[in-house]
């Protein structure tokens, strides 16, 4: 069992920045792939980033969001800068047994129970 906690989110404007965190629980956190998901009000929730030995990330945030991990500290990290309106939404950590990436949420077995990110203009 993995247990997830994110923090690190908030109220910016737009054009700032902010690193969302995602502590693990367990001692084989550098075996699991990890994921950032998020979900605004009224759409599905969408694929962010995921790491295992690299990373892998989504065409709306390409060259604005890094994911990252420290696997010592059970960690991992979403550095998200220039931040728009549009990225407001509950940002999820998802965590799944394996190295091998995926976009798909239905693919991920242990999620954290969210921090909003809120962008205004």
């Amino acid at each position: 069992q993995v247990q997830l906690v994110e923090s690190g989110g908030g109220l910016v404007q737009a054009g700032g920045s902010l690193r969302l965190s995602c502590a693990a629980s367990g001692r084989t956190f550098s075996t699991y792939t990890m994921g950032w998901f998020r979900q605004a009000p009224g759409k599905e929730r969408e694929f962010v980033a995921a790491i295992t030995w690299s990373t892998y990330s989504a065409d709306s945030v390409k060259g604005r969001f890094t994911i990252s991990r420290d696997n010592a500290k059970n960690t991992v990290y979403l550095q998200m800068n220039s931040l728009k309106p549009e990225d407001t939404a509950v940002y999820y950590c998802a965590a799944r047994l394996g190295l091998l990436k995926s976009d798909n949420d239905k693919m991920y077995t242990y999620w954290g129970q969210g921090t909003q990110v809120t962008v205004s203009s």
